[in-house]
């Protein structure tokens, strides 16, 4: 069963969520039908995916708010991962024509958990990194930060260890030695990223709906927000569920963006790969 962002709320506030979620999900797949959004390349199907969910609210927390692990599945509110996740898995369900709401939920679960399998907290994948690799090796995306130019990011991923108090679900002490393990099998993990002062130098290397992950200075932290690339003929903006904003936005220049919060000192470019082969 689909949870819906708060499996503590009313069960009516559950059932209302699920109800607009699954009523989006229509809408959105309908729409690509009369549009032939499908018959895009995959990246323009991402793009378009994620401004149909403008506007929509950005809300914190959502997947720690079940008592135990569950799917969150909610096109309600978003926070930044969990737009990626729910963009990503509605554009592959346009571009292969497996349209059911069972495929798109499974789409969900396969981004978010390790090896795509829910198996407690620790089977999230937890930093985005992490969520990257995974996924890399399971053949969805494409981590191209340094074949477009990106420099060696030398960063150990130790903050969810170092702040367990952070992370209520870490006092149990077994979830918190699988998270120290997690980290550990991390430590070898080559990363990359493009400086903000070079971004605009990568401008043409960007495709529409590629990923941008925004590296931080925060020690034992790689990246702090995400979002898309969205590329028209006026701009290379930024598509993203914006705290700040508190709604699914696009910033007109991905550079502008990221330079205007100190802690982000460059991006991550990930590019979905087309599940059509």
């Amino acid at each position: 069963m689909v949870a819906a962002a708060a499996a503590d709320a009313p069960a009516d506030t559950v059932e209302a969520a699920e109800q607009a979620t699954r009523a989006t999900f229509r809408q959105i797949l309908d729409d690509a039908a009369a549009q032939d959004v499908a018959s895009r390349p995959y990246g323009e199907i991402v793009q378009w995916v994620g401004e149909q969910l403008l506007g929509v609210p950005y809300r914190a927390g959502m997947l720690d708010a079940p008592a135990s692990e569950t799917l969150v599945v909610d096109l309600t509110a978003f926070d930044c991962v969990l737009y990626i996740e729910n963009v990503l898995s509605l554009a592959t369900a346009i571009a292969t024509g497996e349209t059911s709401y069972q495929a798109y939920t499974d789409g969900v679960r396969t981004l978010r958990y390790r090896d795509g399998a829910l198996d407690g907290y620790c089977s999230r994948l937890h930093y985005f990194s992490d969520w990257i690799r995974d996924n890399e090796r399971r053949g969805t995306l494409q981590n191209v930060t340094q074949a477009i130019g990106g420099q060696p990011f030398e960063k150990r991923l130790t903050f969810m260890g170092e702040h367990r108090d952070a992370y209520p679900k870490l006092a149990s002490d077994s979830t918190y030695a699988c998270i120290l393990d997690m980290e550990a099998s991390l430590a070898g993990t080559e990363l990359f990223y493009v400086p903000q002062d070079r971004i605009s130098t990568v401008y043409d290397s960007l495709r529409p709906g590629d990923i941008i992950a925004t590296a931080t200075s925060i020690g034992g932290l790689d990246v702090t927000h995400t979002g898309f690339v969205h590329k028209t003929d006026a701009h290379t903006g930024f598509m993203h569920a914006s705290l700040s904003s508190d709604r699914v936005k696009i910033s007109d220049d991905l550079q502008s963006y990221v330079q205007g919060i100190s802690s982000q000192v460059g991006v991550v470019v990930v590019r979905p790969l087309d599940p059509r082969g």
